[in-house]
């Protein structure tokens, strides 16, 4: 439990730098900078998810895209979530191993739609952790 608590206050942090650089006015440096905020937020992210089903539902997964389809099994996850954190997982593996500029320029569009995800996943984790 307390690695769920010590992990979700982490997750948090990391989304806070996120949203702190998503209204800053476009650069080619905000827009790095913000893939690379997205990139670790994502990460911390599932891996709060991990440790959720691992510990509230006994449910052990390796992956972002399995931890996620198992989340939306037990109802963490509406199906519209699910969707985009799928289509959100391809795009932090794309934005880590590519150099297409087009490419970046069409995940930081999406950047400000996958903080708000994210945040609103994990508040919503953090409350069912605390009444569970």
């Amino acid at each position: 439990m307390e690695k769920l608590r010590l992990r979700s206050e982490t997750a948090m942090k990391a989304l806070r730098t996120l949203e702190e650089i998503v209204d800053e006015p476009y650069s080619t440096i905000v827009r790095d900078a913000s893939i690379k905020r997205f990139e670790y937020s994502f990460d911390i992210f599932w891996k709060v998810i991990k440790d959720y089903l691992r510990i509230k539902e006994g449910i052990e997964c390796a992956s972002p895209k399995s931890c996620f389809r198992e989340a939306f099994k037990v109802g963490i996850l509406s199906e519209e979530e699910t969707v985009k954190v799928l289509e959100m997982t391809d795009d932090r593996n794309l934005s880590t191993h590519t150099y297409d500029e087009e490419a970046i320029e069409e995940i930081y569009q999406q950047v400000r739609d996958y903080w708000e995800l994210m945040d609103n996943i994990c508040k919503r984790i953090i409350e069912s952790s605390k009444n569970h």
